[in-house]
């Protein structure tokens, strides 16, 4: 009997279709769905019998693990609960995303340990597991839905071409699951990029959508410096931190991305393309520094989400990051580390300027002397 496929894009209450899925893979059915890598094969995680006829339709080898797909990097945490900062980095910023990671399973805690005792062979063959959390609406609206995570795989027979349209998936496997999802074409048709974490240190198993230079910038540590008008403050404490960074891990200050790790600075009242005061340009020129070409930027949400640790010039400027983005609040913190705020020289004389950038450079330093950078800064192998 052929699977029932519906086409999403003519219902009439996407939500019904939602339902019809959920209530489909809490009976042990298997529902071909699209994500915006390829059509992707899934069962309930805790139904054993579904997840062997998955891997059966699949006809994987034991050393072809499936991946679990997750409703949010949160709810992948209590699979992985010993997840290294690079791995939670790289969760929080691939997540939702085309990005399967691959993490270790040795902790007591983990979630892994509460599936069917059948199903964890199926995910967890070699103490390694696979997360994912798709980017398409569909799949993690059923995820939100479910008890427990999806048993997911691409939606064909091993060795045959990925599935990218609906009528791919009946032709390779329709036959064989109950369910189809059909919303057109996948939006990047191309395999999501695998990319195992082990403590700091990162390997692409499989580069698919997202190519491996993107993903070790996705790994880099990046530190934020926040002011007002990142015009004077945040630009040349940014400058100075590089400069500090790159004398400490022996390399160029261009060549910090190749090291792991990133600075950048943003202004909560900034106006994109600003350019730098001229006193701030003069006092970096006075040290050696280039700050000619900086281009102001605002702290957009995305931007404090990705960043690892943020540094502020005063209490007004961590309070207006926290209240934008509360769950960042654990990595803000006053760039004094007597909690005192480094004023705004902006309009006085390049004396203030230069004791601004004397009194930042101090805190930099005391700062950096704070950062376990070897286990912070992630690494390709």
């Amino acid at each position: 009997m052929s699977a029932a496929v519906i086409d999403v894009r003519r219902a009439e209450d996407v939500r019904d279709v939602i339902h019809r899925s959920v209530q489909a893979l809490a009976e042990g059915k298997l529902v071909g769905f699209p994500t915006e890598t390829v059509y992707g094969l899934a069962a309930s995680a805790l139904d054993a019998t579904a997840v062997q006829r998955l891997a059966d339709v699949k006809q994987r080898q034991a050393d072809h693990p499936m991946a679990l797909a997750v409703k949010s990097a949160d709810a992948a945490f209590d699979y992985v609960p010993n997840i290294s900062p690079v791995g939670r980095r790289m969760a929080r910023r691939c997540w939702p995303g085309p990005v399967t990671l691959v993490l270790g399973d040795n902790h007591p805690d983990s979630l892994i340990h509460r599936l069917p005792t059948a199903v964890r062979p199926l995910v967890v063959p070699q103490k390694t597991v696979g997360l994912r959390v798709p980017a398409h609406p569909l799949i993690l609206e059923v995820l939100q839905l479910m008890a427990g995570p999806l048993a997911l795989t691409s939606a064909n027979y091993s060795g045959q071409p990925d599935a990218v349209t609906a009528e791919e998936v009946v032709d390779y496997v329709g036959e064989d699951i109950e369910l189809i999802l059909d919303d057109g074409r996948c939006q990047f048709s191309q395999p999501s990029s695998v990319v195992r974490v082990e403590n700091h240190c990162i390997q692409v198993l499989r580069q698919g959508v997202v190519a491996e230079t993107a993903i070790k910038r996705l790994a880099n540590f990046l530190i934020l410096m926040v002011c007002t008008g990142n015009t004077c403050r945040s630009p040349m404490a940014e400058l100075l931190m590089r400069h500090r960074l790159a004398t400490h891990l022996g390399c160029q200050m261009d060549e910090l991305d190749e090291q792991g790790v990133q600075v950048m600075s943003a202004g909560i009242a900034a106006m994109p393309g600003g350019r730098p005061s001229h006193e701030a340009v003069d006092i970096m020129k006075e040290r050696q520094l280039d700050l000619s070409s900086h281009l102001s930027q605002p702290v957009s949400s995305h931007l404090a989400r990705h960043a690892d640790l943020i540094f502020t010039m005063t209490r007004s400027h961590r309070d207006a990051v926290i209240q934008q983005l509360p769950e960042a609040a654990s990595c803000v913190h006053l760039l004094h580390m007597d909690e005192k705020d480094i004023s705004d020289p902006i309009g006085s004389s390049i004396d203030i300027y230069r004791q601004c950038a004397d009194q930042m450079d101090e805190q930099l330093k005391a700062q950096l002397q704070q950062l376990d950078l070897d286990s912070l800064i992630s690494k390709m192998i």
